[in-house]
């Protein structure tokens, strides 16, 4: 049995304890917020036998063997900090932090002390989304020659919402536009080239961001995220022999359609359950039974090399968060 603890007591905090209910072998003992009555009620909701009003006791109970960090992007380097302090197993929701510094900091820390850390990137663990790659490898496509995403929603979001506040990280690309960069980094990898455009709100924070990203292969990203229009939020592989097209949300597909040159377009559909978190908290588990400290469908060189491109992405649109 693993032990969970969950840190924060926000909705996808609470989506996470739902989904961890399908997992094997998972068991929901401990919560922990800033406040004793925000983890209370939590606990209440969703079952869970202790609630602590800190991180830090959370983090100390020795019955947890992992913590899935829920907090929003601004407080992800203290909180798994206080939880890779203590020796816990973390699974960091997305994206790892706000610069490439403080998820390098992270992970050196992880790395020094033995621990197993994640980033929640769940887009990565789900299987349609392995599916689609296991494809790919195997060339129903051909060569990849280009990758479309976008993920955009329509707000509007009050000048006091986090969405715009940029001390707490907000505007679109960390929120949003970490899906369409780490979908073309999955399947291309690091580019060469990185060209970005945005409108950036009275706060401080990119509203409507463009992104193109040139391969040494010669293939190209052509990717948007935004906060002021809800987008379709789909997806589309392009390869030299094919096309995979991701309906929307392209992260969390329920299918894929496959268009071979010279063939009917074929749907693969997906029995999936739930709302699609319990996929990384499986891949935890198994990571931790294996006695790894990194998963290999989400590797701390994927974290890193997607918080370079967001942190190049923000220099060019003129975004910081400080």
């Amino acid at each position: 049995m693993t032990r969970w603890g969950i840190l924060a007591t926000g909705h996808i905090a609470g989506r996470f304890a739902e989904d961890l209910r399908l997992v094997p072998g998972a068991e929901l003992v401990a919560v922990g917020s800033r406040t004793a009555e925000s983890a209370k009620l939590f606990a209440e909701r969703h079952d869970v036998p202790r609630a602590y009003g800190s991180w830090a006791e959370l983090a100390a109970d020795p019955d947890v063997d992992v913590v899935y960090v829920a907090t929003p992007h601004a407080a992800h380097h203290e909180a798994a900090m206080v939880c890779l302090s203590a020796g816990k197993a973390v699974l960091l929701e997305k994206p790892f932090t706000l610069d490439l510094a403080t998820s390098t900091e992270l992970i050196e820390t992880a790395r020094a002390a033995g621990v197993f850390l994640m980033e929640a990137m769940w887009m990565r663990t789900n299987p349609l989304i392995l599916r689609m790659v296991e494809l790919i490898a195997d060339g129903a496509i051909g060569t990849v020659t280009s990758v479309q995403a976008d993920f955009g929603v329509a707000g509007p979001f009050p000048p006091e919402h986090r969405m715009r506040a940029r001390v707490l990280g907000g505007g679109a690309l960390l929120d949003l536009g970490v899906y369409p960069v780490s979908l073309a980094h999955l399947l291309l990898g690091v580019p060469r080239h990185v060209r970005s455009w945005a409108t950036i709100s009275p706060e401080g924070v990119d509203e409507n961001t463009g992104i193109v990203l040139g391969y040494d292969s010669g293939a190209v990203a052509t990717l948007s995220c935004g906060i002021v229009g809800a987008t379709p939020v789909v997806a589309s592989v392009t390869g030299t022999a094919g096309r995979i097209d991701l309906p929307s949300l392209f992260f969390r597909p329920d299918s894929l359609t496959l268009h071979r040159a010279g063939a009917e377009p074929e749907t693969i559909p997906a029995d999936l359950t739930g709302g699609g978190y319990q996929y990384e908290a499986i891949e935890v588990q198994r990571c931790l039974a294996e006695g790894a400290l990194e998963s290999p469908l989400v590797p701390h060189s994927a974290t890193l090399e997607v918080m370079a491109l967001l942190d190049t992405i923000r220099g060019q649109i003129g975004v910081d968060y400080v």
